[in-house]
């Protein structure tokens, strides 16, 4: 996330979480430093997020199956068994989680773990959504149901940043320093298990008791357990799958295979074990990949909507209802309000078609597995759609009223516009 010159209304999400204006976390705390906040240092709270009800309405009535719920006691991750079983008559799927035996296990101090709330819960389905937008990084949602006084799981780091939201009871963390900065998702903890287990010993640098609607960031690689005190906790964990200049270069690299020279065998005969050899293997093909990536037209284009892709597969867009959606279309009029899909991922495209030179002749919205085309008449009025402006389905630009309804049924129908 860059620092700019933004304020918490460019980043609303992210400003909910933060005591500070995001721009001053984007310098001083983003992949750097822990941030805990009091919930009174925070504006309007969090409880419209999730709650304990949340829970056993996920438990007892969605029919979640794994991975979507686990269980843990210890440190150890319990067998699924012990905590699903089939649905019965017509749902005989036997990894549903069943409520009876989640009762059991959390009544015997295990720790419920109900993984992709950003999948499964509307209203954190919305607010991930709007933070990946804010911190243009990938986006996910567990939250961690704990008997008072047990923890979970034994101190450790996560290869991704997390925001902690601590939504009923009481847990005390204990945060500590790095020992591995800025992991990747290959390094994790276990790889350092001793100098982990050492550093859990040290004085901690954060060590509070958490209570409703507190907040903790905490970057990726700083080590952490908690305990719940008092009560049955509940908190929340938004973990941010950083995007790091590693991805990048990975990216470079899979986009390096169409240069013919990275692609070329290595001498006959090389000598491996000879350092200046290798040295100047090293050099040249460091060399070669800096010349393809300086190139015109260079991989820039591909690397990023690469890496973007990974940002919007990261949360839904704003859902639509197919039956509600294909009446909508049916009854839309020229003064029916509509705007973007919130969320959508969609770019504009023209087309002057195989052996025309007179000009565009259709215009693509392109969308994550699919593309609409209309005439090229309709680029103006896509231009102003992708702007998310709210406007009337009569009133797109360039169109007259007619084609402008027309070109609103269409959107409304392929789950580009909604009505508002």
């Amino acid at each position: 996330m860059g620092s700019g010159q933004r304020g918490p209304s460019d980043r609303p999400a992210l400003a909910r979480l933060l005591p500070v204006p995001p721009e001053s976390f984007a310098a001083e705390y983003w992949d750097r430093a822990a941030l805990f906040t009091r919930a009174a240092g925070l504006g309007d709270g969090l409880d419209d997020l999730f709650s304990a009800d949340a829970v056993d309405e996920l438990v007892t009535r969605r029919g979640l199956r794994t991975p979507f719920a686990r269980m843990a006691k210890a440190g150890v991750l319990l067998d699924p068994a012990r905590y699903t079983a089939p649905g019965g008559l017509g749902a005989e799927i036997a990894d549903q989680v069943s409520a009876d035996k989640v009762l059991d296990e959390l009544s015997a101090g295990a720790t419920l773990v109900l993984q992709g709330l950003h999948r499964t819960w509307p209203p954190l389905a919305e607010f991930a959504r709007a933070l990946a937008a804010d911190l243009g990084h990938p986006v996910q949602v567990n939250a961690y149901i704990t008997p008072a006084a047990e923890r979970g799981f034994d101190p450790h780091y996560d290869v991704h940043d997390v925001f902690v939201i601590q939504v009923q009871g009481e847990k005390r963390w204990r945060i500590h320093p790095p020992v591995h900065s800025r992991p990747l998702r290959d390094q994790p903890w276990s790889g350092h298990r001793g100098e982990v287990e050492t550093q859990a010993r040290n004085l901690p640098a954060i060590d509070e008791v958490f209570r409703p609607g507190d907040v903790l960031y905490l970057p990726r690689g700083w080590i952490h357990s908690a305990t719940a005190l008092g009560g049955t906790s509940i908190h929340l964990t938004i973990g941010v799958a950083a995007l790091t200049r590693h991805d990048v270069l990975r990216e470079v690299l899979a986009a390096a295979t169409a240069d013919e020279s990275l692609r070329a065998a290595l001498p006959l005969g090389v000598d491996l074990t000879d350092a200046a050899t290798v040295a100047a293997l090293v050099g040249a093909a460091v060399d070669d990949l800096a010349r393809f990536a300086r190139a015109e037209p260079g991989p820039d284009a591909t690397v990023g909507r690469r890496l973007h892709a990974r940002v919007r597969d990261s949360a839904r867009p704003e859902p639509v209802a197919p039956l509600a959606t294909s009446a909508a279309a049916a009854a839309l009029h020229e003064a029916t309000t509509v705007s973007l899909r919130r969320g959508l991922d969609a770019r504009l495209e023209t087309d002057s078609g195989p052996g025309r030179s007179s000009g565009p002749t259709t215009v693509s919205l392109v969308l994550s597995g699919k593309r609409v085309t209309l005439p090229a008449e309709a680029a103006d009025a896509l231009a102003q759609v992708l702007t998310g402006q709210t406007t009337q389905a009569g009133g797109l630009t360039g169109l007259d009223s007619a084609s402008s309804l027309v070109v609103a049924r269409r959107l409304v129908r392929e789950g580009v516009l909604v009505v508002r």
